[in-house]
């Protein structure tokens, strides 16, 4: 069974890419850009041809793909996109071509981790044929590949590429971006357009960092309290309506949505409903006259669930029960990171607890084992933040964390945790802070702040952003996951994300904190950041990420400038040719 789109306007696919990753497939250098560029393609001859104003599309009836034909069709028709530098090709004269087939060997695979995301791309001369094929194993490979074309997609009248043999897959099963939506509020149009953006990258995993110590914005059937009490305001909540609405959203466009409710620590809202169950909720994060290692939070808004309340765990299973109806997807992030000491020392049983040579780790032990447990049963992997075992201070015993069962992301000290983890046998998720954080380097937000309060010429250092500097999209594109791992250490490495802890963002700036930066990690985490040499490939990728993001900005996406547009139109004039060396 199948079905056919019709296209009335004709489209432009041109293919320009720098180097390849075989030998038998040969590179050509145009200033056209495709993002992320293909691992593999082929176009000995380069010219173009015009499509045929009654161009079809033929593709299998899985009603996902009928959505994403049906979007690209309308994409392909409105967009008109003007290259920034317009490549100088000759039109051929031969024939048009007529219509697209795409075939899929198994329209069923379910959306998840490891699915097949390839495709193999062929338009050939129109003397040949003009029927150009697009072929995948599953219906997010062909979605992967309508993306391509619909980058390659650019004038009026449009001409497409023929000649041309793509072949293409990720390197990595995990590439995402991580947004919390608990420190400052996003509306559902506001994650929808993130997902929009994930998928025109090729990113296929929104991490949805949904509550927190400030807020807890999602509303639960088995706890409507938590919300009702716990978030900024009733205009401020995702219901269960919504998150159904953003799950089926990111299922039309091949982007997974993992859910994360951070616990224990980080708990502070749940307190506005059940005051019982957390600990030093609602104290002074950073008490004056005391060190830094007697704070009760990482930062403002303390609060941690209490291990020893049988009620604790009542409200947690809830929380987790419902959360798990309500994402499909099969992993649940339970966060378990930053326990604060000095939090739980707050409360009389727990000072009794370790009177009794109790010790905090245990605490977590105990709180984990029972929560993982359950999460486990209702047939979903666990992912955590590293500090649930490499914490210096309270961490939990590897025995009760099975890594068949338990995924780590990484935030901490760069590859030297990475390598710790998967040495350990541990799947992981690269997130380091050093790399990935989006957040960093814009300055502290903590009012009374006397580090600003210096006489003139006097350095403040990171100015207040404990993650600092700022991380450029070259930071990003240039760091390699699994450095320094041997062949199997490398292997449990799934990919990585992006995070942005929104502090200091919500939705007037989430697409330019974003864009083009994790762009930069899409290209490096689909088909590398190095060239077939091994060189770092960041020179040539400049002038290709500045075509994106303007064609990002021109579907609506706010990404960043990278640079002004004089370099853009003056090719090579605002590259050094003098190396930086450090100091």
């Amino acid at each position: 069974m199948g079905a056919a789109i019709g296209i009335p306007l004709t489209f432009l696919l041109i293919l320009a890419f720098f180097i390849t990753l075989s030998p038998q497939i040969s590179a050509v250098s145009y200033p056209i850009n495709v993002w992320p560029k293909p691992t593999a393609f082929s176009w000995p001859h380069p010219q173009i041809t015009l499509l045929s104003p009654n161009f079809k599309i033929h593709f299998p009836l899985n009603p996902y793909l009928h959505q994403a034909a049906n979007r690209y069709r309308k994409q392909f028709i409105e967009e008109h996109y003007n290259p920034l530098v317009v490549p100088h090709l000759n039109l051929t004269s031969s024939p048009p071509l007529k219509s697209l087939t795409i075939t899929v060997t198994d329209d069923s695979a379910p959306l998840t981790h490891g699915v097949n995301e390839s495709y193999t791309l062929t338009i050939p001369s129109p003397e040949q044929s003009t029927t150009a094929t697009l072929t995948a194993e599953t219906v997010w490979g062909a979605m992967r590949g309508l993306e391509t074309l619909s980058q390659l997609i650019f004038g009026n009248p449009s001409r497409v590429a023929c000649d041309l043999y793509i072949h293409d897959e990720p390197l990595f099963h995990h590439r995402g971006v991580m947004l919390d939506t608990s420190r400052n509020f996003y509306g559902v149009s506001d994650l929808q357009r993130l997902i929009r953006a994930l998928s025109m990258n090729k990113l296929n995993v929104f991490h949805w960092h949904i509550t927190d110590s400030q807020s807890f914005p999602l509303v639960l059937p088995s706890e409507p309290e938590l919300a009702g009490k716990g978030a900024y305001g009733e205009e401020m909540k995702y219901s269960p309506e919504d998150v159904k609405r953003v799950v089926e959203f990111g299922m039309r466009y091949g982007v997974r949505v993992v859910p994360e409710i951070d616990m224990p620590a980080h708990t502070g809202s749940w307190a506005l409903a059940y005051p019982d169950i957390v600990t030093c909720a609602n104290m002074m994060w950073w008490p004056a006259g005391v060190d830094w290692t007697d704070h009760l939070a990482a930062e403002p808004g303390t609060g941690q669930l209490n291990p020893l309340s049988p009620n604790a765990y009542k409200v947690a299973k809830n929380v987790i029960h419902d959360v798990v109806s309500m994402f499909p997807d099969s992993y649940y992030h339970g966060g378990a990171d930053e326990i604060a000491p000095n939090c739980w020392i707050t409360d009389p049983e727990i000072q009794a607890f370790v009177a009794k040579n109790g010790t905090l780790s245990r605490l977590l032990e105990i709180f984990v084992d029972s929560t993982l447990r359950y999460i486990i049963s209702l047939n979903r992997t666990v992912v955590y933040w590293e500090d649930v075992l490499l914490d210096a201070s309270v961490n939990v015993s590897p025995s009760l964390l099975p890594p068949e069962n338990v995924i780590f992301q990484t935030w901490n000290n760069g590859p030297s945790n990475t390598k710790k983890l998967t040495e350990a046998g541990y799947r992981v998720i690269v997130s380091s802070a050093d790399y990935y954080y989006l957040d960093c380097g814009h300055g502290g937000w903590v009012g009374n702040d006397t580090r600003y309060d210096q006489p003139p010429g006097t350095d403040i250092g990171d100015g207040g952003s404990w993650c600092a500097p700022f991380k450029t999209w070259q930071t990003i594109y240039n760091y390699d996951i699994t450095y320094g791992l041997n062949e199997s250490a490398a292997n449990l490495v799934l990919g990585g994300e992006v995070a942005l802890w929104s502090e200091q963002a919500d939705s007037t700036v989430l697409d330019s904190r974003i864009w083009p930066r994790a762009s930069a990690m899409a290209e490096a985490l689909w088909s590398g950041n190095r060239d077939a040499t091994g060189r770092k490939r960041y020179a040539e990728a400049t002038d290709r990420l500045n075509e994106w993001r303007n064609r990002m900005v021109t579907r609506g996406i706010a990404a960043e400038p990278i640079q002004p547009l004089w370099c853009i139109r003056n090719p090579g004039m605002c590259n050094t040719v003098h190396p930086f060396l450090a100091s």
